[in-house]
């Protein structure tokens, strides 16, 4: 009886504070400037109504651990100490979170603008008006294409119609609106029609974006656009921006979609003006992100241990930011970093092989990224193409769990690949633990 009754006061273990980590940072290096990050992206919790085919995290319940009320808020003060200036809500769903508008409140009380990403399926009058009244001054709704398109990439019956019922309600509350959306194999077809009930709906700015094969995107490849299909989107991408221009909508494009081919400086005039074309990765020099449980990484669409720096449970965002090797890799990057046809690029030393998030989930790591409109055209003057090809799948449901693909080269011309096969390939890293293997077989 005295066992049991002892039993009966020992506390409850999922009560307690979570374990702090043993990680230790490294010491920051003596003479070495830090840069001031300007934008966050904060996923504030990872529960979600949409279950997209190609979400990255694969959102949809709430992580376990993510951050009470009163960590956020602390989060909301560290990130105006750091100098950040904006503040982006994803999910998951942010509005899910039921303190989503106490946080986007204290953002703005600090100084800081506060913006939010939303599939907008659940972004009613009431809730627009209320996040508004909070200090949300921009809202940026995900549209995937035409409603057919859309409602299947999304997998919600009616999602579309709610999406642009979205962008009314945010609009009506005050807040300007915004659309992003991520080109596949099927809203490619699909971007100037939508354009134009966009620019109907009172946008003032369109980000676009490629889908990665990473998280669920891997178990529905056949939705990711090949390498080769860049040369026909940009025809088409051609035409999107030549009539944005006229509506006085701003296209803006997503770090995942270019580069250095002859639309770049019209695509991306507005968010490089001074040089006009893409300038590298600005994960962990320009950019922090955050996911619902406080760890910190550079990229808001990588995730593993690769790319997470650590706990603000741990550690103070400042040092984190300051400190950890996953998101001070990307300040001192090199170009004998990159390998394939990246690493011989005539643009190497600006790009740096493109965006990370599309290169890393592809080929196990970074450094050679098919997904360019240069290189696709490089490829197409020698009479060749690229395609992707799935090694394996995605070892777990994790959030951006991804899968191994290779980079295969092949003939354009349907007879001569018919005859020849696959003329060279990029394998990808066999394992995510061990070091890198070689850059593949060269043309």
């Amino acid at each position: 009886m005295r066992l049991n009754e002892a039993r009966k006061r020992l506390p409850v273990v999922d009560a307690l504070p979570q374990s702090r980590s043993r990680r230790y940072l490294p010491a920051e290096a003596e003479g070495v400037d830090v840069p001031r990050p300007s934008l966050a992206v904060w996923e504030i919790t990872l529960a979600c109504d949409h279950r997209c085919l190609h979400c990255g995290p694969r959102a949809g319940e709430a992580r376990p651990d993510e951050l009470t009320t009163e960590e956020a808020l602390d989060v909301v003060d560290q990130l105006a100490d750091l100098g950040v200036g904006e503040v982006v809500l994803i999910g998951g769903e942010a509005y899910l979170r039921n303190d989503f508008i106490l946080i986007a409140r204290a953002i703005r009380e600090k100084g800081m603008s506060c913006t939010l990403t939303t599939g907008g399926l659940g972004l009613t009058k009431t809730r627009a008006e209320a996040m508004v009244e909070a200090g949300i001054q921009s809202v940026n709704v995900s549209i995937d294409g035409l409603a057919e398109t859309h409602d299947f990439v999304r997998n919600r019956q009616g999602s579309w119609k709610r999406a642009f019922e979205a962008l009314g309600h945010a609009k009506a509350a005050g807040a300007r609106i915004c659309v992003n959306s991520q080109i596949n194999r099927r809203s490619q077809f699909e971007l100037l029609e939508l354009l134009e009930l966009l620019a109907e709906a009172g946008i003032y700015a369109w980000q676009l974006q490629i889908t990665v094969p990473h998280g669920n995107a891997v178990d529905n490849a056949d939705i990711v656009l090949q390498p080769y299909h860049y040369l026909e989107l940009f025809k088409t991408l051609d035409k999107v921006a030549k009539r944005a221009e006229e509506l006085g909508i701003v296209i803006w494009p997503g770090n995942n979609l270019g580069y250095f081919g002859p639309l770049e400086y019209r695509m991306r005039r507005h968010q490089k003006k001074a040089s006009g074309h893409f300038t590298g990765c600005n994960a962990g020099k320009r950019t922090i992100s955050i996911e619902s449980n406080g760890m910190i990484k550079n990229c808001p669409s990588l995730g593993g241990g690769t790319n997470t720096g650590g706990s603000v449970r741990d550690h103070s965002l400042k040092d984190l930011w300051a400190r950890a090797p996953e998101l001070r890799y990307f300040r001192h990057r090199t170009q004998n970093e990159l390998w394939g046809y990246c690493r011989e690029c005539y643009y190497a030393e600006q790009c740096m092989g493109g965006c990370t998030a599309a290169s890393e989930p592809l080929l196990g790591r970074i450094g050679n990224n098919p997904f360019c409109h240069h290189r696709a055209m490089e490829m197409d003057r020698k009479g060749l193409r690229e395609r992707i090809e799935l090694v394996s799948p995605a070892e777990s449901d994790a959030p951006f769990s991804a899968g191994l693909f290779r980079v295969v080269r092949e003939h354009k011309d349907p007879a001569k690949r018919a005859e020849h096969g696959v003329l060279s390939t990029d394998e990808p890293r066999i394992s995510r633990d061990v070091e890198p293997q070689g850059p593949g077989r060269a043309i």
